[in-house]
């Protein structure tokens, strides 16, 4: 099982615009080549470089596209109408967000409002989550199939979910094995 501090890290690999302030020939890193960095032009780089960066004051980070309000708002609305899940604009929408919330709020317009809307999608993909878990444990279905859930989002569940399953498998062998064992 993924601690989330591995799906974080994880999620530090997606790529962001940034805008530098500095001047600096092409990286050579192992997950590949970055660069060259020019002052005041638009650059992708992995968030976990962009963090780096901002931190020590060297760039301005670009919000992704779907880091809008308007667009969040519609995703939230089409999340509440959807009975299934919706996709994400990002695999890693959470950590991301967080992410860019926490060392570049300053470069966010509207920081405050997409961090509620992000919350606002994170509680209901997990109340729907939660109930569909509720309803595969009733079915006493053996699989269940769930899309355009997020790594993060699967590791939430995941101890419950497992917990779950073997108290259920526990419980149908001994229903399903106690009366012969006693009758032995």
């Amino acid at each position: 099982m993924m601690e989330p501090a591995e799906v974080e890290f994880l999620a530090e690999k997606e790529l962001v615009t940034i805008t530098p302030n500095f001047a600096l020939d092409t990286v050579f890193l192992i997950g590949g080549d970055i660069g060259p960095f020019n002052p005041a032009l638009p650059i992708q780089v992995p968030l976990w470089l962009a963090v780096s960066f901002k931190q020590r004051q060297k760039c301005h980070i670009v919000p992704p596209d779907w880091m809008d309000v308007e667009k969040l708002q519609t995703k939230k609305q089409d999340e509440i109408e959807s009975k299934i899940f919706t996709e994400m604009p990002n695999p890693h929408y959470m950590e991301v967000t967080q992410l860019l919330l926490k060392c570049a709020t300053d470069d966010i317009p509207r920081a405050d409002e997409i961090r509620t809307l992000i919350k606002d999608i994170w509680d209901l993909r997990m109340a729907k989550l939660r109930s569909s878990i509720d309803s595969f444990l009733k079915s006493e279905s053996t699989h269940a199939k769930l899309n355009h859930l997020t790594l993060m989002e699967i590791n939430t569940v995941r101890p419950y979910l497992t917990k779950a399953l073997d108290e259920m498998h526990i419980l149908r062998t001994n229903l399903q094995y106690g009366p012969r064992a006693s009758q032995d």
